[in-house]
């Protein structure tokens, strides 16, 4: 363990941070899934939720830009078919 303030206070922040972050994550991941196994009616609606939901991550700096853009590319491409 730390013994300098500073090094204490920083691992209490990256450990609130990655935890934030898991959950996050986590959450686009599900709303993505949903949006792949969801049905034909369906999946236009559930893609524009999953891309908001990256965009969002990228906005709270969880995601690259570059990673969801691909992703949404991804899902656009599924919706499209």
């Amino acid at each position: 363990m730390a013994n300098i303030k500073s090094a204490i206070k920083r691992i209490k922040q990256n450990e609130k941070r990655r935890l934030r972050n898991r959950a996050l994550r986590s959450q686009v991941r599900g709303v993505v899934k949903a949006a792949r196994a969801a049905d034909a009616a369906a999946r236009p609606a559930a893609a524009l939720e999953a891309i908001r939901a990256l965009d969002k991550a990228v906005t709270k700096g969880v995601l690259h830009r570059n990673t969801a853009a691909r992703r949404k590319s991804a899902l656009a491409r599924s919706v499209a078919r």
